[in-house]
């Protein structure tokens, strides 16, 4: 596996490409200088995403994608800072038509996910894919595939990955600071309302509810399900795990460096409502490794989270602990006493420049489509063992469900006929 570079080999690195692409951050740039963007999916995420690859000079816009239209005119807004706005389609496959875009940027639902970056790899594209990276596990092991196949530049976005502080968390849990680690904590609390019980009812008219659905297979149109309680669905969601619990879970396979887990079991349920959600409220996962394990918890009925944080990821070694809300961290020794909490910016910026540097460079990035397909994986395996109920054995040389043919219908899915994902 990749073994993280030390917070001083990082600003090194970082000094030296910020040097290298000097031109291109301070002056003014002609677009064939400019890396040409394509974005899929305009609500939230996307937006937030174009408003901040807008703010870079070597960077272009070209394409904001949505299906819903009216997310199209603010994501053309977010996208356009001081430059004319980008042209509007609905259709990301027309941006993967135009030779010259570099990437695309994948913000739309997570079953969109890998089947519109494995295309996008295939069209010769590369790719900034949202976490997940994946629906399920087989699409991941096909976005890996994809990547190295076309030799294309694949960055996740589990933007921690980048930020200086959390790097020098990592490097203090690998190189002893806290003594033999073996345990790791992971955890995400909120407070979500219910999602009710839909109703059959007409596809609003600003909606292309066919696009919307894309590679899952068809399914009527009811009004609890657009724009964010898809989550909570598996046809097209991986639950409150795959949506925040990467997160913390990249974190935690991160710190103990460690890939695929030998047993997962988990336990919880759908406690706080009676409604249409399917996925737990309250999820409780471990991971074993052999030697080392992780436990993740998600609650979403309830945010009192653990070290005083609703997100976090904790390292308990033999010589102390180090805790991590993902923008800072505090240590304690082996009298349980704390040092002063360090921490820095919690900005997407410094993860935006590493993928267009490697673009440029050739050279992975920080959240690697490797890395980010064992931490899915983990969210992935979570779930399955929620949904059957038992424990799962795996390879620990693939992360692969052994022994339990029942558990392992649950590693792929169905698709729309035509839009099963190929490499």
């Amino acid at each position: 596996m990749k073994i993280p570079i030390s917070r001083r080999e990082f600003l090194r690195r970082g000094t030296l490409a910020g040097a290298a692409s000097a031109a291109f951050s301070l002056g003014v740039l002609g677009a064939a200088d400019r890396v040409r963007l394509g974005f899929m999916g305009m609500n939230g995420r996307g937006s937030d995403l174009a408003g901040s690859f807008a703010k870079f000079a070597d960077a272009e816009i070209a394409y904001v994608c949505d299906v819903d239209e009216r997310a199209i005119a603010k994501g053309q807004k977010a996208a356009a800072g001081d430059r004319p706005a980008p042209r509007a389609v609905k259709d990301f496959r027309r941006i993967l038509d135009d030779s010259a875009v570099d990437a695309l940027v994948i913000a739309a639902p997570d079953h969109w996910h890998a089947p519109a970056a494995i295309l996008a790899c295939a069209a010769g594209k590369h790719v900034y894919v949202e976490k997940p990276v994946s629906h399920n596990a087989r699409e991941g092991e096909l976005l890996v595939a994809a990547a190295r196949k076309f030799n294309r530049v694949v960055q996740v976005g589990t933007q921690r990955r980048s930020m200086p502080q959390i790097i020098e968390v990592m490097e203090k849990v690998r190189s002893g600071a806290i003594g033999r680690v073996l345990f790791s904590r992971g955890w995400y609390t909120n407070v979500r309302g219910s999602i009710g019980r839909g109703r059959p009812a007409p596809v609003p008219a600003w909606l292309d509810w066919k696009l919307w659905q894309g590679p899952a297979p068809e399914r009527p149109f009811r009004d609890n399900i657009v724009h964010y309680n898809w989550h909570w669905f598996w046809h097209w969601g991986t639950g409150e795990l795959g949506n925040n619990g990467i997160h913390a879970l990249d974190l935690c396979r991160w710190g103990l460096g460690v890939d695929y887990p030998r047993r997962v079991t988990a336990g919880g349920g759908r406690y706080h409502y009676d409604d249409d959600q399917e996925t737990p409220d309250t999820h409780v996962v471990t991971f074993d490794f052999g030697d080392k394990a992780i436990a993740w918890e998600g609650r979403s009925c309830q945010r009192h989270g653990y070290e005083g944080s609703m997100f976090g990821a904790a390292f308990y070694g033999d010589k102390g602990t180090l805790v991590t809300d993902g923008t800072s961290y505090i240590l304690y020794n082996a009298e349980d006493k704390p040092a002063p909490r360090a921490g820095g910016p919690s900005s997407d910026e410094p993860h935006l420049r590493n993928f267009l540097d490697c673009i440029r460079s050739g050279a992975r990035p920080t959240a690697d489509i490797e890395d980010g397909h064992k931490a899915t994986l983990l969210c992935h395996l979570g779930n399955i063992a929620w949904r059957v109920g038992r424990a799962l054995n795996c390879d620990p040389r693939t992360g692969r469900i052994v022994g339990d043919r029942g558990a392992a219908r649950l590693w792929s899915r169905e698709y729309r006929r035509g839009w099963e994902p190929k490499v």
